[in-house]
């Protein structure tokens, strides 16, 4: 399986994370969204980020990807069999993707993005917004839904995958959770960013 796209976007570490923890051998092209590469731009029409190459089926979208590969690869579960834990995992799979990742990106766009890959200035009232308005409720929620290691079930998922990946790059924007304010929600955070699978991934965006 070739997997394309950066190893900086969230969508794509979640697929690398996957597929890690199922053990599926595969290969990372690292092209940025919009790429001319003509095998990218066959598995994503639309140019984005990721996509999947796997003979000759071609998928983009980071939830597409992770429903296909756990229907290849059922083992380990990614995706809970209980039916509540199922809701879950499909939500905060959503959740992460949409609510979540949009402010959670701010302060790595501003901080790192564009000074060191656009040439643009940093808009810190922007990062200021993420992290003083636009955060904290999607913090409060989190950490109200947080009990335990996992947020679906009593195994790793496509949940904790979602959700979790957008923190590296807050990481990176030397962004940090309150551990005082929201101690589950950080510790949650740190322990599922220390996975192998996420190290591994993490490491792939110097590729």
């Amino acid at each position: 399986m070739i997997v394309y796209g950066t190893g900086y976007s969230p969508y794509v570490r979640k697929v690398l994370v996957a597929l890690t923890e199922k053990g599926v051998t595969f290969e990372h092209r690292p092209v940025m969204f919009h790429a001319p590469d003509p095998d990218f731009r066959a598995a994503s029409p639309l140019g984005k980020i990721p996509a999947i190459e796997d003979g000759a089926f071609r998928l983009a979208d980071s939830s597409a990807i992770l429903w296909y590969v756990e229907r290849k690869h059922p083992t380990p579960a990614l995706v809970p069999s209980e039916p509540e834990a199922l809701g879950r995992a499909v939500w905060f799979d959503k959740f992460g993707d949409t609510e979540l990742f949009s402010k959670l990106i701010v302060p790595f766009v501003e901080r790192v993005l564009k000074p060191n890959m656009m040439g643009q200035p940093t808009d810190e009232a922007a990062v200021a917004k993420a992290l003083d308005k636009d955060l904290p409720p999607l913090f409060d929620y989190l950490e109200r839904e947080i009990s335990g290691p996992y947020l679906a079930g009593d195994a790793f998922s496509i949940a904790d995958i979602s959700i979790a990946t957008g923190f590296f790059n807050f990481k990176l924007a030397k962004a940090q959770i309150d551990a005082e304010r929201w101690p589950r929600l950080a510790g949650y955070v740190a322990a599922t960013l220390a996975r192998p699978s996420f190290v591994a991934a993490q490491e792939s965006r110097k590729g």
